[in-house]
């Protein structure tokens, strides 16, 4: 462990440049939703793949409507139903029509539909307000229907390829699998996509102290919440998260633990232990786990100029070299931590372009300035008003307050040069979610 003092920056550089994105595999639809696709989609069919009807109505040629009117309709010879999905062909000839459905193909020889609204539906009265279900049909899918409104021609017509052409670029690589492009995908007929997996990220919290939510808690012990936290974090990131709940302050507890979840895991968290105490369980089980084969292999535990999160650590471990971020213990340098190392390490892992949460500007309220120790850049809870442009702190500057965590949307950034902020001042903000 050196006595270097390390910058944010310097550490999250070391991170990206060390986390490679995952290999592409071929994965069903429903799989694939929250997954980067790697290779671009060309449509192999046109959408729609034939001309269609837009509404419930007839299909009828242009010239036999011409001039109708309620009180002069349209009579025409009503020759049968196309509906969506079947796959006889009616002709329509001069003088008839097919009674049509929503999304069913339209028959040759017609040249538009006439929204059933239009007509008398077959009753030989006035106007009607839908369609009647075929086997109820006054005409019984034939007889006459009187029309009484004129159509151009392609009227109510959906044409074949309108949304997308065989051959037009689909989706490209680099898209985020989500459910409109899901449903893109399954409308283009493909089953499968080649996408970068979502990253297994397994997340470990250290301490005796600590019992999981739900038991009693004895004199000196705490409720597990890191573990929650950081595993709800994981999967809002993106990945499919695991949790393993407290592990006790033993090394080889903790290094056998880290070795059983090797086998699921892209990417390992543990928060705990990695400061500089007697009993910095993680430091001691893993600062011995390098292979000398491997340059850079290893965890390096580092002293960064923040405020939260001072101690972190870093390296790979296991024969599969998995990455394993070290977090501090208290909730909110972890959760911290947690915002700037290892969410962009999962979305890197993801092969996503954009691993960082956005920032803005905002003005600074509060009724006192804002104090910040000299040297290190320090992250403030804050709620950020994106209408006024405004951040206001909540909470103090504490480590463990994790209530005001819970009603901060954004980390205001005091720079490493800047010793307190007046309010009025502008900030930079991380936008969490």
């Amino acid at each position: 462990m050196s006595s270097t003092i390390w910058s944010v920056d310097e550490h999250l550089e070391d991170i990206l440049a060390a986390v490679k994105p995952l290999e592409p595999i071929e994965l069903q639809l429903p799989d694939a939703q929250g997954c980067v696709l790697v290779e671009d989609i060309t449509v192999q069919i046109a959408l729609p793949p034939f001309d269609n009807s837009s509404m419930d109505g007839y299909a009828v040629r242009t010239s036999d409507v011409a001039g109708a009117t309620e009180e002069f309709p349209a009579v025409l010879t009503v020759i049968g139903d196309v509906a969506a999905g079947s796959g006889e062909t009616l002709h329509v000839g001069p003088g008839e029509a097919a009674r049509i459905m929503t999304g069913a193909p339209l028959p040759p020889g017609a040249e538009a539909v006439v929204p059933v609204e239009w007509t008398d539906g077959g009753t030989g009265g006035g106007p009607v307000a839908t369609m009647r279900a075929a086997s109820d049909a006054p005409e019984g899918a034939t007889g006459e229907v009187r029309v009484h409104r004129p159509v151009e021609a392609r009227a109510h017509v959906r044409a074949r390829g309108s949304d997308v052409q065989a051959g037009d670029l689909a989706l490209e690589a680099g898209t985020v699998v989500g459910p409109p492009q899901i449903g893109l995908l399954a409308a283009i007929g493909r089953a499968t996509v080649k996408v970068r997996p979502r990253p297994r990220v397994v997340v470990l919290s250290t301490g005796s102290e600590l019992v999981q939510p739900g038991e009693q808690l004895a004199a000196g012990q705490i409720y597990d919440s890191n573990s929650f936290a950081l595993t709800a974090a994981a999967r809002d990131a993106g990945a499919i998260a695991y949790r393993v709940g407290a592990v006790t302050d033993d090394a080889d507890t903790l290094r056998a633990t880290i070795e059983d979840q090797l086998i699921r895991a892209d990417m390992i968290v543990t928060t705990g232990g990695v400061s500089v105490g007697a009993y910095d369980v993680v430091k001691e089980a893993l600062s011995s786990v390098g292979d000398e084969d491997e340059p850079g292999s290893g965890i390096e535990f580092r002293k960064l100029a923040m405020q939260p999160g001072k101690p972190q650590g870093f390296g790979s471990i296991g024969p599969e070299h998995t990455p394993l971020l070290a977090l501090p213990g208290n909730p909110v340098s972890s959760y911290v931590s947690f915002e700037l190392f290892v969410r962009p390490a999962i979305r890197a892992l993801m092969g996503l372009k954009d691993v960082h949460r956005p920032k803005a500007r905002a003005t600074l309220t509060a009724d006192k300035p804002l104090s910040s120790p000299s040297g290190k850049r320090q992250f403030l809870r804050g709620t950020y008003d994106e209408e006024a442009g405004t951040v206001t702190p909540v909470g103090g500057a504490g480590s463990h307050l994790v209530a005001a965590l819970a009603r901060a949307n954004a980390l205001i950034i005091v720079p490493e040069d800047t010793t307190e902020a007046e309010p009025g001042t502008e900030v930079d903000v991380v936008l969490l979610g």
